[in-house]
């Protein structure tokens, strides 16, 4: 609304215009026609009454009344122009009804109060003045009636109080009311709009942390079973080559332990599919609900068969020959690292010289070199011993799948602050029995996902000489003990 009363595409109450003109709603249109027409009703004898006092034709009286009544429909466009209207017809003793409606419609509406003040002062003193000489009048017209001097001023004032004061109140409490309301509404609809939001940023981060969780499995599984599964195979492609008591049965029972390592390392890329994929984490009451359980399924299905190969291999190899024994070393030492899994806090650094046992068990040519100081028991973090004890056996891991017959060396360096490793192994010996291991090509991304998540560096890639490197720096405080 203006400085001069106009409201601007808003109705009385803020709302937008939706109904005839300027109204908001239609039955506020009906109110404002009957009190126009009532006004128009009042100014008509009022003019006539007028009219009679100033010796005029009635009729210019009626026609007078019926002009200034009807000015209360633009009382909530222009409340401004209804009040100066009112003020104009005081001096004609008409309009009451149209001053106490503009009255209250100016107090009620968005005009600055110092112009409602204004006006309600102009209205009291234009009342006070009319009621003030309409009354000297009277008591004079009046012979046996003598009030005292103070009569008519006094009841002049209390009339001009009583028309103005009653309708600007109840517009200002109106008013105050209304705005009151819209602001609560509106505080409403912005908490409503901060919860929509907030429950929308919830229901990101919940869908955030289930994919976290799905990845953080996925690389669990992957680094505890892939490893122990290539093993399996690896063990089994050397029996079939090496085995010399009952050929055919040895070749049939190693046959039998690399299907099934090979299955097992299938059915682990099917499990990683269902936690990495989008569509599974997008779809809530398909695929991504029931992963956990999947999970649970394959890594049961994959732990029986390891089992069972593991057992196989025991009794399939007893001859007193070095690569029996060997082979029943390694599966005892796969067993081993099973059990070991199993701890809450996974394995550390001090576990690092059997892993590498276990891929010389396998034939693999493995150097491990540790530098710094050594301490028995944990030196770091369970999440930092873990991180590098991970990265070490899957670069082993892909070592038997990729390079099979090539040397490798592991390098550990305790640093200030830090712990680096660097797994490095040469070409692939093209006389090496490749044993058909699958891949999925997760190995890599786990590891880099594991390092920089502690805020460590990861770079991997080929060697100039044909072979490949895998080094990691994770950032590493000492633990008290």
């Amino acid at each position: 609304m203006t400085a001069t009363g106009a409201s601007e595409g808003v109705g009385a109450r803020g709302a937008p215009v939706s109904g005839p003109w300027w109204w908001a709603r239609r039955r506020s249109a009906v109110l404002d026609v009957f009190l126009a027409a009532a006004s128009a009703a009042e100014c008509a004898i009022e003019g006539v009454l007028f009219a009679q006092e100033a010796q005029l034709p009635e009729l210019l009286g009626v026609l007078f009344g019926l002009l200034v009544g009807p000015v209360l429909l633009v009382r909530r466009r222009w409340p401004v122009v209804v009040v100066l209207v009112s003020i104009a017809v005081m001096p004609a003793e008409m309009g009451g009804l149209l001053s106490v409606v503009g009255l209250y419609t100016l107090a009620a509406s968005d005009v600055p109060r110092r112009i409602t003040a204004l006006l309600a002062s102009m209205t009291v003193v234009g009342t006070l003045v009319t009621t003030f000489l309409s009354m000297r009048q009277d008591v004079a017209a009046q012979e046996d009636f003598n009030p005292p001097m103070w009569f008519v001023p006094t009841m002049s004032l209390a009339v001009g109080l009583v028309l103005t004061a009653p309708p600007v109140l109840w517009g200002l409490y109106i008013g105050a009311r209304r705005r009151l309301v819209e602001s609560l509404r509106e505080r409403a609809d912005g908490l409503e709009r901060e919860l929509s939001l907030l429950a929308d940023r919830a229901e990101e981060r919940a869908e955030w942390a289930r994919n976290e969780e799905r990845t953080r499995i996925a690389r669990e599984m992957h680094d505890v079973v892939a490893h122990r599964v290539s093993l399996m195979v690896v063990h089994a492609a050397a029996l079939q080559a090496v085995a010399l008591k009952d050929p055919e049965k040895a070749s049939k029972n190693a046959g039998l332990v690399g299907d099934m390592g090979r299955q097992a390392l299938t059915e682990l890329r099917e499990m990683l599919g269902v936690l990495r994929t989008a569509e599974g984490s997008a779809v809530r009451g398909g695929v991504g609900s029931d992963a956990p359980e999947r999970l649970a399924a394959v890594a049961s299905q994959v732990g029986a068969k390891a089992q069972v190969s593991a057992s196989a291999e025991r009794a399939s190899v007893r001859s007193p020959s070095g690569e029996g024994a060997g082979a029943g070393v390694s599966a005892s030492s796969v067993s081993a690292a099973g059990a070991g899994e199993s701890d809450a806090e996974g394995p550390c650094l001090a576990e690092l010289g059997d892993l590498v046992g276990q891929s010389r068990a396998a034939g693999m040519v493995v150097e491990l070199s540790v530098e710094g100081v050594g301490v028995v028991g944990r030196r770091y973090a369970a999440r930092v011993e873990r991180t590098v004890y991970r990265v070490v056996q899957e670069a082993l891991t892909n070592v038997h799948k990729h390079a099979p017959g090539a040397r490798a060396r592991v390098r550990l360096a305790h640093r200030d602050g830090e712990v680096a490793v660097q797994v490095e192994n040469g070409p692939c010996e093209g006389s090496a029995a490749d044993a058909g291991l699958p891949s999925g090509g997760n190995g890599l991304v786990g590891m880099r996902e594991r390092v920089t998540a502690l805020g460590g560096v990861f770079v991997s890639g080929p060697t100039e000489a044909g072979g490949f490197r895998v080094s990691a720096v994770v950032p590493a405080s000492h633990v008290a003990g």
